[in-house]
C-alpha cells in the first residue's frame, strides 16, 4: 500500500503471520507492518503477548529492540515486581481490563533465544490501576504495540547472581 505525499510516497509493508495459542480455537492472527526501523504490531484475541512477539522476532530476525507503547485489552494478566531478596512477587488480574501502557524490550537470551522485557499498566472495569512487570498477557479484544528495531546493536540477557532478573549485556555489530 503507497500513500502519495507532495514530495513523493510512503510504502508500508504488511505481513500476516498465523499463531497458534496452546491450540485455542479463539486465537487470532497477529499482523504487522515495518517502515523503516519501526514495527507496528496488531495482536488478536486468544494471543500471548510474550510468546508471540518472541515467534515474530525470530522470524524476521529481531536481536535487539525497544518497547515504545503498547495499548489494548487483555485477560489472565500475571505481573509483578521484584522484591528485596531478588525474587519476583507474581499477582493474577484475571479479568478483561485495559492494556494503558506497555512498554520495555527485546534481546536474545545466551543461547540465543528471543526475550521480551516487558512492563505494563492495566486498568479494570472500575478504573483500578495495576501495574508491574508482565509475566504473561493474553489479548481479549486486541493489543496494538509500537515496537523501534534497533538495527545495528546485539543485546543479550545473562543471569545476574542472587536474582530473578537477568542481566542485559550491550554489544554492536
Amino acid at each position: 500500500m503507497a500513500f502519495p505525499m507532495e514530495f513523493g510516497s510512503i510504502e508500508f509493508l504488511t505481513f500476516s503471520k498465523i499463531m497458534p495459542f496452546n491450540g485455542r480455537v479463539d486465537a487470532g492472527n497477529m499482523e504487522y507492518t515495518k517502515s523503516g526501523s519501526d514495527l507496528f504490531v496488531r495482536l488478536d484475541p486468544g494471543e500471548e503477548i510474550h510468546s508471540t512477539l518472541q515467534q515474530l522476532v525470530n522470524d524476521i530476525g529481531i536481536d535487539a529492540a525497544a518497547i515504545t507503547s503498547g495499548i489494548g485489552r487483555t485477560r489472565d494478566n500475571q505481573y509483578g515486581y521484584m522484591n528485596e531478596e531478588g525474587v519476583y512477587i507474581r499477582r493474577l488480574l484475571e479479568p478483561p481490563s485495559e492494556l494503558v501502557s506497555l512498554s520495555g524490550n527485546i534481546a536474545r537470551t545466551e543461547d540465543g533465544g528471543a526475550f521480551t522485557h516487558i512492563h505494563c499498566c492495566w486498568s479494570d472495569d472500575d478504573d483500578a490501576v495495576y501495574a508491574g512487570h508482565m509475566f504473561q498477557s493474553v489479548v481479549h479484544v486486541v493489543a496494538e504495540i509500537h515496537i523501534r528495531i534497533m538495527d545495528h546493536a546485539m543485546m543479550t540477557r545473562c543471569p545476574l547472581a542472587d536474582v530473578e532478573l537477568l542481566g542485559l549485556q550491550f554489544s554492536n555489530e
